[in-house]
């Protein structure tokens, strides 16, 4: 099952519980003492489950107030899922920032009330916002961002005599160069310009794609003066992003072969291996590419600017208060450690991974922590040109269908790419209809 159909599934079933703690529902029975439940998307055993611990039990140090952790990867949705359905959710759930429509949708988190959380004041403006439903209220709080920076291979760079691109143009003249060029002297035509996961899977294609969609001007659905929305993906300013996009994989060719087919995995892969030379993707990736590739081989820079501004795709986690709870005092309080200075310093803390990516308490200074400069390249992103998906009741339909168009468009030369787009609106206006946020 797809993740997007995995939460329908989860939502059938969450909405018909929804006495554990949603609206309307009868307030549990509290006792601050309760230990506090904490799932989190990371791989079970590894540096991400670790770092979390060790936060865990900063927090513990700080309150004496105990949190388990359990760390969850795979059918993380499902098994969210079937806890609601046994109305036994766990207290905190550390989950993507762009769920919380889902969530909030599902019945399944409680409305977070900001005064309760400790430090809510010293949250980046754009970070309190990601914590908002369509609706104006918060149901989530953002403990850590990332945005995208464009990677280079630098001794490639170095090989063609070119700059380090500021525009579309230079980007795709650079995509050429490592594509036509030989830039690693091995004598054979195996290199290409542009990393892209094309992929259908979880939407990769139109999360890869919106850092130039935005920038070119374009869309995916266009937020109205009423707050309802309009599909946008067949506007001029995104059919010009969307060609331009194409035109890499079908006339210039400097995207890596089968790029449809590849999620981040093997896409990580080309970059690392020596195959692509240029890659837009988020820091987390820093410590993996330093280790396998080598951290003098390749510099971090803005994403070049597109025909309209330098904006990238924003990302990042959010706490999860969930509901049902019978320690809410808990839930602000660990919600509170995360978005303090200590505790965002402490999640930014080894050279593995990374539990806080980037900062979202403004009093913390990146380069503070981090010595390594190619941190407030992020950093920078982040604050001057970051932008997250919009929050609407589910947004994974959206991505999906999105994905699947572009997906098609750089696996199909043949195909129009006007016509396409406009049958893709048509698919997006059924799409805001039914979650009942389409403008008339």
């Amino acid at each position: 099952m797809s993740r997007s159909l995995r939460w329908v599934a989860a939502g059938a079933v969450v909405l018909s519980v929804a006495g554990c703690g949603a609206g309307g529902a009868k307030p549990v029975a509290q006792d601050p003492k309760a230990p506090l439940e904490l799932w989190t998307r990371t791989t079970p055993g590894g540096d991400g489950e670790k770092g979390m611990k060790k936060l865990a039990a900063a927090f513990e140090a700080a309150t004496g107030q105990k949190v388990e952790v359990t760390a969850i990867f795979d059918d993380f949705e499902t098994k969210l899922s079937q806890r609601a359905a046994q109305k036994d959710l766990p207290d905190l759930v550390l989950n993507d920032s762009s769920q919380l429509g889902t969530m909030q949708t599902q019945g399944i988190v409680r409305e977070v009330d900001l005064s309760a959380i400790k430090g809510s004041d010293q949250l980046l403006e754009s970070a309190l916002a990601v914590g908002k439903g369509g609706d104006g209220k918060t149901y989530g709080v953002p403990y850590s961002a990332q945005a995208s920076a464009l990677l280079i291979r630098k001794d490639w760079r170095a090989k063609t005599g070119l700059p380090v691109p500021k525009t579309w143009d230079d980007l795709a003249a650079l995509a050429k160069a490592f594509t036509t060029q030989d830039p690693d002297g091995n004598g054979k035509a195996d290199t290409f310009g542009l990393a892209v996961p094309g992929s259908t899977k979880r939407g990769y294609a139109s999360w890869y794609f919106s850092n130039f969609l935005w920038a070119g001007g374009g869309d995916f659905i266009a937020k109205q003066a009423d707050g309802k929305y309009k599909p946008a993906m067949s506007t001029p300013e995104s059919v010009a992003a969307t060609k331009w996009f194409r035109d890499l994989a079908c006339s210039s060719k400097v995207i890596q072969p089968g790029a449809a087919t590849m999620d981040t995995p093997p896409t990580n892969e080309t970059f690392e291996a020596g195959r692509t030379g240029l890659y837009v993707v988020g820091p987390y990736l820093l410590p993996r590419f330093d280790a396998g590739l080598g951290k003098d081989k390749y510099e971090v820079v803005p994403v070049p600017k597109g025909p309209k501004d330098s904006t990238v795709l924003a990302e990042g986690g959010s706490v999860y208060l969930m509901a049902g709870s019978k320690n809410e005092a808990g839930q602000n309080a660990f919600a509170s450690f995360m978005i303090s200075a200590d505790g965002q310093k402490l999640g930014m803390a080894g050279q593995k991974a990374f539990n806080v990516q980037l900062p979202v308490n403004k009093t913390v200074d990146i380069t503070a922590v981090r010595k390594d400069p190619r941190w407030k390249v992020y950093a920078d992103a982040y604050r001057d040109s970051g932008r997250y998906a919009p929050s609407i009741p589910n947004w994974t339909p959206v991505r999906q269908a999105t994905a699947d168009t572009v997906n098609a468009l750089i696996a199909d030369c043949g195909l129009d790419v006007t016509s396409e787009l406009t049958k893709l609106d048509k698919k997006l206006a059924e799409t805001l209809s039914q979650q009942g946020i389409a403008a008339s």
